[in-house]
């Protein structure tokens, strides 16, 4: 199977990968053996997806995106820019799975509705974590590796555990926050500065 709408020169498949003729591949995008990407899926620029990993049908991936080995990434989810999907990162799109209806029929695409998990511009799911749909990542957000997400995160959380709740405050550049004021946060390495408004938001200063 090929790409369409780049040129084959500028996109680097691996032996053994799957990636349907319908999917759309932005140029310096390299899809690593065993990862399988589906029909009408999207991605831009850059994008490294790694050995068996798999993208459902249809999926939206921005530019610049990484999806570590074996991360599973289901139908409606859509990916911003930048964002970081670690090893064995699932993101489930049925919030009441079933194999099959109240009658015991097994259930068909046309007997379900699926959901999708919408992870904003440089977020990060750690190893493992599991995201639960329909749940929204916000932007620079950090999910802690083996953290199952069942609610929405803030932009710039760090949150961990099962369920997964927030403990703290990132920045862009991933480094967790210190409070320098009351309601005044800032980046131990960059020296970026951020403010709390109110409880449970944080924006750039």
């Amino acid at each position: 199977m090929t790409t369409t709408n780049v040129p084959s020169t500028s996109v680097r498949i691996a032996d053994g990968a799957q990636v349907h003729d319908s999917a759309t591949l932005g140029s310096g995008t390299r899809v690593w053996e065993l990862a399988q990407i589906r029909e009408g899926a999207r991605l831009g620029e850059d994008c490294v997806v790694g050995r068996g990993a798999y993208l459902g049908t249809g999926v939206s991936v921005g530019s610049n995106v990484k999806i570590q080995n074996y991360a599973l990434v289901y139908e409606p989810a859509t990916l911003a820019d930048g964002v970081f999907v670690g090893p064995a990162v699932v993101l489930t799109n049925d919030h009441n799975p079933r194999a099959v209806d109240p009658h015991g029929r097994a259930k068909g695409a046309a007997d379900w509705e699926p959901v999708g998990v919408t992870v904003a511009e440089g977020a990060s799911l750690g190893a493992r974590s599991v995201c639960v749909a329909p749940v929204r990542i916000g932007r620079w957000a950090m999910v802690a590796a083996g953290a199952v997400v069942t609610r929405d995160v803030p932009d710039f959380a760090l949150v961990a555990g099962v369920p997964a709740r927030w403990i703290g405050w990132v920045g862009r550049a991933g480094e967790r926050l210190d409070e320098v004021a009351p309601g005044t946060w800032q980046c131990p390495r960059t020296g970026a500065r951020y403010e709390e408004p109110a409880q449970g938001r944080l924006t750039e200063a």
